[in-house]
């Protein structure tokens, strides 16, 4: 999915102090384009942008399929970072400029290497009545984020721990393993407890880890997390223990490395400095939307009826590091 924000703020990107378990309440931001929806995005945020190196955390729906909330986000570019799909209701036609068409459903997972560039779009089809999931970016570490792009699709299998359902989308956990390419240690997965349990997962200590709620309540080490927050817990512990409350949760648990690489994010590029993002905006612009190379940098999608996404203004400052901090301590 593209962040079609009119005016996209710049990020800097750090390792921020790790605290006991933090709370972070999502933000309603408004997408653009010819079929707008809202997301609740919980990274993001001033004070925590990282977890790990997954940068963006948008989580939508569920939507009915009528004119106001159908997903129709045209050909878009991104640089320097990797985009996860993963869907609770609905279904959704992806293009890219690699040649991929495939349709993602609940319980599969589509990922996206831009790496040195790629552009893509993301319809919901006719076939679904509703559309709710969460639309996740990871960070390519510099030494890789020049990568040639390319896409991948797979369909974990539910495992059992206890009483929870785990679908592992990213990464390892309680035995079971993602099939998708990743370049940072990471792991994304979609936990399910019936109402009253809980279940204590045995996880890297050297991770920090965030607990999205999509549907009921949750305790993370017994700190409580309402409906459509992310808890934040540090690295450090060996184990998270997690609890729904009076009603079934649903949620989906991120995890990874400390990154320790400032990013540079705007609109859909992630890159390291102004001038970068700059030459990207301005190659996108002229390649695509000007047409002057349509086998350029980002390529072509074919079958999309439309032409591709133009790129917002730039501000009319130098984008510039925000005042993050940089270091960081574990959980005792």
């Amino acid at each position: 999915m593209s962040n079609l924000e009119a005016d996209p703020a710049e990020l800097v990107c750090g390792r921020d102090p790790a605290v006991a378990i933090e709370v972070l309440e999502p933000r309603e931001v408004p997408l653009g384009g010819p079929r707008a929806i809202t997301v609740r995005r919980t990274l993001p945020q001033k004070h925590r942008s990282l977890i790990g190196a997954w940068c963006f955390a948008d989580h939508y729906g569920p939507h009915p399929l009528d004119h106001a909330a159908v997903m129709d986000v045209p050909p878009h570019p991104h640089t320097g970072l990797q985009t996860v799909s993963w869907l609770f209701e609905g279904e959704i036609e992806h293009r890219d400029s690699v040649g991929s068409l495939a349709t993602i459903v609940p319980g599969q997972v589509n990922l996206m290497t831009a790496g040195a560039g790629i552009q893509h779009s993301e319809v919901s089809t006719a076939r679904a009545t509703g559309l709710h999931g969460v639309q996740l970016w990871v960070a390519l570490p510099d030494a890789d984020r020049h990568h040639a792009p390319f896409f991948e699709h797979d369909s974990p299998a539910p495992v059992s721990v206890g009483a929870a359902t785990l679908r592992v989308f990213v990464g390892t956990l309680a035995g079971s393993r993602s099939a998708v390419t990743t370049f940072s240690p990471l792991l994304g997965a979609q936990l399910d407890l019936p109402a009253g349990a809980s279940v204590t997962l045995d996880v890297d200590p050297a991770f920090e880890h965030g607990l999205l709620v999509d549907a009921g309540t949750a305790s993370l080490d017994g700190v409580a997390i309402a409906r459509h927050h992310l808890g934040y817990a540090p690295p450090g512990a060996a184990a998270l223990q997690v609890a729904a409350g009076t009603e079934p949760l649903r949620a989906i648990l991120l995890g990874g490395a400390p990154l320790n690489e400032p990013i540079l994010m705007w609109w859909n590029f992630v890159g390291r400095t102004h001038d970068e993002v700059v030459a990207f905006r301005e190659q996108w612009q002229r390649e695509v939307i000007d047409g002057t190379d349509p086998d350029g940098l980002f390529g072509r999608v074919d079958g999309y009826p439309g032409p591709a996404l133009p790129a917002p203004e730039l501000p009319n400052v130098r984008l510039r590091p925000r005042d993050l901090p940089t270091s960081g301590t574990a959980r005792p």
